[in-house]
């Protein structure tokens, strides 16, 4: 394990990078792990350069896991979520990556600039995270105009929503795969936002809006009617009171048949006298 420090400017907290928790931890992750040595190193007979950090998408999941809820319960995002995030922070210039036998080669984009001790004076390392027109921000973003650069990020994200509303919608979708292999892929970060409005706004819980999406692939009615969480958002209290009315219908059943048992048991034992 390497020790040490690595440098991070302020301006970090004025990019669009602080706002995705995902995408910040995963770079964060490369950039300190990443190799410091000018020289550079040897790892599973491969030159590491400076800059670079090798690690398969596997060991990478587990190294981002984190503790949530109560029981502080180990999560991992998923490796969907991972590659996406990697493929965005490829797009944005932040990073490149070549695949290896041994994992992906992660290469930090600019790695010199964040460690090198001069751009950081008079304030010249928050300039360039911050400002309109400089060769770094040109460079961190890759494009020649940040406020444009910036505004179509904003655009692209139509959606708004967390790694546990993202997960859902990914359930969801494997679920209705169950009764329709063959069912289209749906927008998943629609689908997420649509998760995430049910558990702002209208207060479910994530076991509540699983146990429904679980609930309506099995019912054969509801299985080809609620087909996205939006629908499932729409109908939510219909769909909790049919599953109360179908306990409560099962419920009388399954007391005769218990009924049925102990008289049969009982004439038994009349008849042969046990």
């Amino acid at each position: 394990m390497q020790k040490g420090a690595f440098q991070v400017s302020r301006g970090i907290f004025e990019n669009e990078i602080w706002t995705d928790v995902v995408k910040f931890r995963i770079f964060f992750y490369i950039l300190g792990k990443a190799v410091f040595s000018k020289d550079g190193i040897k790892q599973a007979g491969i030159h590491i350069e400076r800059g670079q950090y090798l690690r398969s998408l596997r060991n990478l999941q587990d190294d981002l896991s984190y503790k949530e809820g109560r029981g502080n319960a180990i999560k991992k995002y998923p490796l969907t979520t991972i590659q996406r995030k990697i493929k965005s922070l490829e797009k944005e210039g932040r990073i490149t990556t070549k695949s290896t036998e041994y994992g992906t080669l992660f290469t930090v984009v600019n790695y010199a600039l964040y460690q090198s001790l001069d751009n950081y004076k008079n304030k010249s390392m928050e300039q360039q995270w911050n400002s309109d027109g400089t060769a770094m921000e040109q460079q961190w973003n890759n494009n020649k105009n940040v406020k444009e650069c910036s505004k179509n990020e904003k655009n692209s994200r139509k959606y708004i929503y967390d790694n546990t509303h993202f997960e859902l919608a990914e359930y969801f979708y494997s679920q209705i795969l169950k009764n329709n292999p063959h069912h289209k892929k749906p927008n998943l970060e629609l689908w997420s936002n649509d998760i995430r409005l049910m558990m702002e706004r209208d207060k479910r819980t994530e076991e509540q809006i699983r146990y429904l999406m679980n609930w309506v692939q099995q019912d054969d009615f509801e299985m080809v009617n609620v087909l996205s969480p939006r629908k499932l958002r729409k109908r939510f209290d219909q769909l909790v009171m049919k599953v109360k009315q179908q306990r409560q219908s099962t419920k009388p059943k399954q007391q005769i048949e218990e009924v049925k048992r102990v008289d049969a048991t009982e004439y038994m034992k009349q008849l042969y006298g046990e």
